[in-house]
């Protein structure tokens, strides 16, 4: 069972005055039986720069909240990784990223199988535990304070500890400006 995430939103009275216009447990909570852990998604902005006045919460729980933000947006989640086991085994990264609209972003015959790449800038704290970033071929080890820069890398998350992970994320919608061709 994920750990309920307390999600404060401000926002504008009728007189222009700051106020609390939503106070309580995030409502849209993502689990799948192809992939470990929990991902409680917080916000999301569809416009760059993003606008303050929208009336919907586009995190609401009637929302289908992708993997990726939408054009010129930002998705703001975080993400719990429960230590990996040998029962691990049967975890199917496309099945899981297809949940989430994003099975073509899994990088074919990978040394994981979370292993993928989305055109964002992603920001990564981790917020407790230990977890082992994947690149193509390095890990990084990183525990609670760490911070990652993520730009459109093939990558995956591996708890290789006792103890569950949680990592905040805010992914924003990136393009390569620099000619590069995805894989």
């Amino acid at each position: 069972m994920p750990r309920p995430v307390r999600r404060v939103v401000t926002g504008h009275d009728g007189d222009g005055k700051a106020v609390v216009v939503m106070d309580g447990p995030a409502p849209n909570v993502v689990t799948s039986r192809h992939r470990p852990g929990a991902r409680t998604n917080l916000w999301r902005t569809a416009s760059m720069p993003a606008s303050f006045a929208e009336k919907r919460d586009e995190a609401a729980a009637d929302v289908k909240f992708a993997l990726e933000p939408l054009a010129n947006g930002t998705n703001f989640r975080i993400s719990e990784y429960p230590p990996e086991t040998e029962a691990d085994g049967g975890i199917d990264g496309e099945k899981a990223f297809a949940e989430v609209g994003a099975a073509h972003r899994i990088v074919k015959d990978a040394r994981h199988p979370f292993m993928h790449r989305t055109d964002t800038v992603d920001y990564a704290i981790v917020l407790e535990g230990e977890i082992a970033l994947l690149l193509d071929e390095e890990d990084v080890n990183l525990k609670a304070g760490d911070v990652v820069i993520q730009r459109g890398t093939n990558h995956a998350w591996a708890n290789r500890s006792d103890k569950l992970c949680r990592i905040a994320f805010i992914l924003i919608d990136a393009a390569d400006r620099g000619g590069r061709e995805p894989p």
